[in-house]
């Protein structure tokens, strides 16, 4: 299948194992750790916590030994805990058991959702990178995710990208799917109006946040107005 085809045999129970209100929800924030951290780091976490609402904290590192992760881990997911954010690992759904996180986010070559599942059970949220494909999102969809991830929307230099979907793959799945979708890849609070309107569920944002020059709690709150 093509990345634009619109259809994929789905078990009957798709569809029913995620119902909710058909008036979804407001777009919420999902924040992602910058790609390297040191101790310190909780205080800045502590800020954007304290400058708006936000839905998930996504700790994304990048060259460090998972022994070293999960150590700065603890107070981040503590604080987490605290605010009532849900605290996010990825890539590893091994690190995730470990952590006993409360999500695991999968890249395409990071892991199959129903095995993530079966690992982290019932209660752990999994989410999957699915490029620009309609086709990736609704196997994803059908393996069991709790939500799927489009993007990059805009240029970014968090990660390399060779992926650049239009907006209204969100209001099409936002239409034709109740699974959260999550828009992700160079948002700030100046362009992300029109994925809120597409019908993204989650904006993923980092260095909007992280680098804003009055500070992350400054950052979160120039989103909290865009989303309010």
């Amino acid at each position: 299948m093509t990345d634009d085809e619109d259809a994929l045999s789905l078990d009957p129970d798709f569809g029913r194992r995620f119902e909710r209100d058909l008036n979804r929800p407001p777009c919420q924030l999902y924040l992602i750790s910058p790609a390297s951290i040191d101790e310190t780091f909780v205080d800045q976490l502590a800020a954007a916590l304290d400058g708006g609402p936000i839905a998930a904290f996504q700790l994304r590192l990048k060259g460090q030994s998972e022994d070293e992760i999960a150590r700065l881990a603890g107070p981040l997911q503590a604080l987490c805990a605290q605010r009532e954010v849900a605290f996010i690992v990825n890539d590893s759904i091994a690190l995730a058991k470990r952590l006993g996180a409360d999500g695991v986010h999968l890249g395409q070559g990071d892991g199959d959702p129903a095995e993530a599942r079966r690992i982290l059970g019932p209660s752990v949220q999994i989410g999957v990178t699915c490029h620009a494909s309609r086709h990736l999102a609704m196997e994803a969809g059908e393996a069991g995710a709790d939500y799927v991830a489009f993007g990059a929307f805009f240029p970014t230099t968090t990660k390399e990208t060779e992926h650049r979907p239009e907006a209204g793959i969100l209001s099409w799945w936002s239409t034709v799917f109740e699974l959260p979708c999550v828009a992700i890849g160079g948002i700030t609070a100046d362009n992300a109006r029109p994925l809120v309107e597409a019908g993204a569920d989650f904006l993923a944002v980092s260095n909007a946040v992280w680098n804003h020059p009055k500070g992350p709690g400054a950052g979160v709150a120039a989103f909290a107005r865009v989303l309010q």
